[in-house]
């Protein structure tokens, strides 16, 4: 995680709760299953706090928008595959200096609450 400078934002969005086709098994590849996303933003924002000007911020809803319509949207055989496409969807926005990625599959192990596949990308 790059060093917190004085003015970088931290964005979480907190258990966005999709349905998507996941996994390689011939019941995953017919019938949609829960993915639970927790995302980490770092972001420059001293413009935002200055001015009060949404047009200065990182605007959380536009990628959140992006992600739901992506992972709703298409097919993923590998947990791993899902995650890297909504870190790099994130990545797209050039404030974005740091970003995490973590997503949950509910029950995809016996005896456990999920399995999840956590990815991280910075700029310098």
């Amino acid at each position: 995680m790059p060093r917190l400078d004085p003015g970088l934002a931290r964005i979480r969005v907190k258990n966005l709760s999709l349905r998507t086709f996941i996994g390689i098994k011939e019941e995953e590849i017919l019938n949609r299953q829960d993915v639970i996303i927790n995302l980490t933003i770092l972001y420059p924002a001293n413009a935002a706090v200055r001015d009060n000007i949404i047009e200065h911020a990182l605007n959380y809803r536009t990628i959140t928008k992006a992600i739901i319509q992506h992972v709703e949207d298409n097919r993923f055989a590998l947990l791993e595959r899902l995650t890297q496409e909504i870190l790099d969807l994130v990545m797209l926005h050039e404030s974005v200096r740091y970003a995490e990625v973590e997503v949950d599959k509910p029950h995809a192990l016996r005896f456990s609450e999920s399995v999840s596949i956590t990815l991280t990308a910075h700029r310098d």
